[in-house]
């Protein structure tokens, strides 16, 4: 039996945001829409609709028209929001720049994007925006920037100007860049048609209604906060809560308990921060039903903990990348806990997926491991400007190469092994740092680990262990690696441990796997090594 899988056929909604978003006004318009609890700001569906045209007649009293791209440069705010929307009904490409962008990053989204209009705080506690995007501007660009809370954004939303009704699905509504950890980041572009129905699939799978209330820490600028957080609650009516500008692990608690949460969204490591604050009992978190967990290769542990100590009974695991819009396997509330914690579910609604050989890209058989693809609706419509990267991630029978390794069961459900670019290769025998991450999570003193490999003249690459162990516990290199003694293969057991206290991280919560290895490649004297050419 080959590893393919279909999820089951629907009939997708051909409908733009704006569309969307005026069929839940229809439904339920006086029912809560969004709260920002950092800036003490609450909106019902109705309400934010026409705060959101508002914003829509301001960017065409700006000479914004179809098409055009409009930049918005924030950390998660009730304006991101109105921004977002604002961007769809008027027909303009939105473009996400994360806040962590200093001088030279900023300046290349700036050019690469081609943008006209640039929303943003002047400050926070983080960055003085303002003065960077100064910096970053070059002379020929030409470029219109509104900072929230001045008088020429009160301007903006009392503009009286038409907004355009051109507006179709197959538009690009937004363009999100990759994290770019190798080489420069690649605009993903994204239409109506993948963001809307993504965001419906999602809702489904979670079981939203108009009486949901789904806490979304994480940033509004990444597609986890930008597709998963906001579309699932505009397809369904769910309300969003924003707890802080940025994460904070407490205060998303407090937002759960203060707004009585039913959904909680969130990566591994912010799970792992809430469950770790010193005082996580005192929250009450009965109000929780569900969740999704995604965004990084999900600790089995972590979830099981989350499932019992935060209630989350139904929480969900979520499996894709931006370029997929961003889910494309999800589990199911009705899924025993061992097949949720083993798996990243299986293929969402007019979805396809399938495991390729590594080797020539043919499909490989049930149970045996390969690089996993997808496609359907939810396919980028490619990367902006970039017809060869296109066509390197999307071949010419429309499957989206998604570079993640996994297996495929019988029943179509996916276990993920990990990344085919952090694939260990020691002495000639594959190791995968999923699978021994997964094993160290068993080490009663482990709070946290990463898995890498790094250069070794002999043996090609060996494997080491990044471990954050649990308060109040003390480890040593011996006692880990006499735990994986006889337990799992020697080829698997790290050759070198080093305890952090914490891991180089993106903004979202991503561990950066790189960053570790040249640390530790740089730290061990490896750099010669590193160079050496191999077949």
């Amino acid at each position: 039996m080959l590893s393919y899988s279909r999820g089951p056929e629907q009939e997708l909604w051909e409908l733009t945001i704006g569309q969307v978003l005026d069929r839940t006004v229809e439904r339920c318009g006086d029912s809560l829409a969004l709260v920002s609890c950092h800036q003490s700001k609450r909106y019902t569906w109705r309400e934010l609709r026409d705060a959101a045209n508002a914003v829509a007649r301001g960017l065409a009293s700006l000479g914004i028209r179809r098409g055009d791209r409009v930049g918005l440069w924030s950390t998660n705010c009730a304006e991101w929001v109105l921004v977002h929307l604002a961007c769809a009904r008027a027909g303009a490409v939105l473009v996400n720049v994360n806040p962590a962008y200093r001088t030279h990053e900023l300046a290349f989204t700036l050019q690469k994007s081609r943008m006209k209009v640039l929303f943003l705080w002047e400050r926070d506690s983080r960055a003085e925006y303002a003065q960077i995007l100064c910096e970053a501007r070059s002379g020929k660009l030409r470029l219109d920037a509104i900072f929230f809370g001045t008088d020429r954004w009160e301007e903006l939303l009392s503009a009286s100007d038409e907004i355009s009704e051109s507006v179709e699905p197959e538009d690009i509504a937004n363009i999100q860049y990759t994290s770019g950890t190798t080489g420069q980041p690649k605009g993903v572009m994204l239409t109506h048609r993948n963001k809307v129905n993504n965001g419906r699939m999602l809702a489904q799978g979670m079981r939203f209604a108009e009486h949901d209330r789904i806490c979304v820490p994480l940033p509004m600028y990444h597609c986890f906060g930008c597709v998963i957080g906001t579309m699932s609650a505009l397809a369904s009516g769910a309300a969003i809560i924003m707890p802080n500008w940025t994460f904070d692990p407490q205060a998303t608690l407090q937002a759960v308990q203060a707004e009585r949460a039913t959904a909680l969204y969130g990566v591994p490591a912010m799970f792992i921060a809430e469950l770790g604050l010193p005082d996580f009992k005192s929250y009450d978190l009965s109000s929780l039903r569900t969740g999704m967990m995604a965004g990084a290769p999900c600790p089995v542990e972590v979830m099981k903990r989350v499932m019992c100590e935060m209630g989350c009974a139904e929480l969900t695991i979520g499996y894709g990348q931006t370029e997929s819009t961003p889910v494309v396997t999800m589990s199911t509330p009705d899924d025993p806990v061992e097949l949720r914690v083993s798996t990243v579910g299986k293929a969402l609604p007019c979805t396809e997926m399938k495991i390729v050989s590594l080797r020539d890209g043919q499909t490989v058989e049930t149970g045996e491991q390969g690089e996993v693809c997808t496609r359907g609706y939810m396919v980028m419509k490619g990367y902006d400007n970039e017809p060869e990267a296109t066509a390197r991630a999307i071949d010419a029978e429309g499957w989206l190469h998604t570079g993640d390794v996994g297996v495929m069961r019988e029943d179509g459900y996916i276990h993920l092994t990990g990344r085919a670019k952090d694939m260990i290769i020691r002495g000639g025998e594959n190791v995968y740092p999923r699978e021994v991450e997964e094993f160290l999570y068993l080490h009663p003193k482990v709070a946290e680990v990463q898995v890498v490999g790094i250069p070794d003249e002999r043996l090609g690459e060996v494997v080491v262990a990044w471990i954050r162990l649990k308060a109040e516990e003390a480890s040593s290199e011996q006692e880990i690696r006499k735990f994986c003694e006889g337990k799992i293969a020697y080829f698997k057991i790290p050759q070198y441990v080093r305890f952090v206290e914490q891991f180089p991280m993106t903004v979202t919560g991503k561990i950066q796997k790189f960053r570790i290895r040249e640390i530790e490649t740089r730290e061990r004297g490896l750099e010669k090594v590193a160079k050496l050419e191999t077949a």
